[in-house]
């Protein structure tokens, strides 16, 4: 079966599979940083809860057999070090079953996260990432030349990420037809990065090239990936450097980092490398590949056509496992950047001269003269669902209260997701939440002022609210 195996990806499998492991090392280090204060025991959305309302069907995760933060933190820390020992290289020196096993255990931790994540694991980069892992279970170590089936369902993978978003643009905001979305997108971006507001004060006809280039890129591109080499790894690299111009241009968890990790994986590493000779695949293992090929491509049918529809959605998973999934993101792009901006008074009566205190986040836009810093691919799920509770209330009905009452108790685990604590020695009294625009400031504005941001009030949020 000559045909099952291809020695020619060698190099590309070894890079995928390390970058893939420090992927994953980033997401499970940001559950285990940040999981007490979301979705821990007195967290703003308890697990124990979310497990009374659903069923194992509905939400498969080993949690259902014990929840205690202490065994989460157990989950978290042990996908850590599995992830850190496949980054050394740990699984090529295993028994091609064993390897397997250790890349299916390492899937298995973090769908049982994400299952019990609820509105804090609601991005489409978990379900990119659970599917990426599934299919790294099959695609083998040193012990077995990479397989041909793995390798193109890596890549129509890739294609719907690429071309799923590429889709979602063309049908979604008209700025994307006539090319003037990143006029606003830098600015109006969930979480902007130190080099955002340089992006933003490109000229016109720059934003206009970004996004044909955008077009051409997802809508053309991808379906290169399946022609023959070396065209296919030309499509990859061109993909690769796109996402690399996103990821200098914002903060978007490791949704780019793992777009590149995929593109990696239609590489022909033998352009660079050569070729050994390595084993044929036993038996066992062709069968199982040959089945969860079949399983895949049958699972494939509602994502493909969710690509064709009229009324195509995005970041949509259609099993509880993230099998297989649809993706896009920024259908449609935002002109103005509203914040919130959460403050705390150690008074008890509110009156015209009250001072009010500001909570700073580490990521999202707060102080006007602060640069936005690099988080990404570490995962800020606090930051990102303000982003979304400043677009409308009804993305933080179920969190804000709850994040409010922790910052009026004083609650260690909610502070630590914050950069600074105005209230270092007791909680303050009371807690209000006011919504502003921001935009980055012109470079006059900003020799003038020193300041990145300039933000104009528009509504209060949240009343002042105290403990009852």
């Amino acid at each position: 079966m000559e045909w099952f195996g291809d020695d020619a990806y060698q190099l590309s499998r070894l890079v995928f599979q390390r970058a893939l492991a420090a992927v994953y090392l980033v997401a499970f280090l940001s559950a285990a940083l940040q999981f007490k204060a979301l979705i821990g025991e007195r967290g703003m959305l308890p697990v124990p809860d979310f497990l009374r309302r659903t069923d194992g069907r509905s939400a498969p995760t080993l949690f259902r057999l014990h929840y205690s933060d202490r065994f989460f933190a157990l989950v978290a820390w042990t996908g850590c070090l599995l992830s850190a020992a496949l980054v050394a290289g740990a699984a090529d020196r295993l028994p091609l079953g064993a390897a397997m096993a250790w890349w299916a255990v390492l899937w298995l931790l973090y769908l049982s996260i994400v299952n019990v994540g609820q509105t804090w694991y609601g991005f489409g980069w978990e379900s990119l990432l659970l599917e990426t892992g599934f299919l790294a279970v099959f695609l083998g170590n040193e012990q077995v030349e990479p397989p041909v089936l793995v390798l193109w369902l890596l890549r129509w993978l890739l294609f719907r990420v690429e071309f799923g978003a590429g889709l979602i643009k063309l049908r979604g905001d008209a700025c994307w037809r006539n090319l003037t979305c990143l006029y606003f997108h830098h600015e109006t971006q969930p979480m902007p990065g130190p080099l955002s507001r340089l992006f933003h004060l490109l000229p016109g006809p720059a934003h206009r090239f970004e996004a044909a280039a955008n077009h051409v890129v997802q809508l053309g591109v991808p379906v290169l990936l399946f022609a023959p080499q070396p065209v296919a790894s030309v499509a990859a690299g061109l993909i690769v450097v796109t996402q690399v111009w996103l990821v200098l241009s914002g903060n978007f968890a490791w949704l780019n980092w793992l777009t590149i990790v995929l593109a990696l994986s239609a590489v022909d590493g033998s352009l660079i490398a050569g070729t050994g000779t390595l084993p044929e695949a036993p038996l066992w293992y062709r069968i199982v590949v040959i089945a969860v090929t079949a399983l895949v491509v049958a699972l494939s049918y509602r994502p493909a056509r969710n690509l064709f529809s009229r009324h195509q959605a995005m970041n949509r998973s259609y099993d509880p496992l993230h099998l297989v999934n649809s993706y896009g993101a920024f259908g449609t792009v935002g002109r103005v950047r509203q914040e919130l901006v959460v403050q705390g008074t150690d008074e008890r009566t509110v009156h015209e001269d009250t001072v009010w205190r500001e909570y700073e986040f580490k990521g999202k836009p707060g102080d006007v003269r602060r640069l936005p810093r690099q988080y990404a691919p570490y995962h800020l799920r606090l930051d990102w669902m303000m982003w979304f509770a400043a677009l409308s209330p009804a993305y933080a009905r179920s969190w804000f209260l709850p994040f409010v009452e922790r910052l009026l108790q004083g609650d260690r685990d909610t502070l630590r997701l914050l950069r600074r604590n105005p209230f270092p020695d007791e909680p303050p009294a009371q807690v209000r939440a006011r919504l502003y625009r921001y935009r980055f400031t012109t470079r006059r504005e900003r020799r003038e002022t020193g300041a990145r941001w300039h933000r104009t009030f528009v509504r209060e949020f949240l009343a002042p609210t105290r403990l009852s």
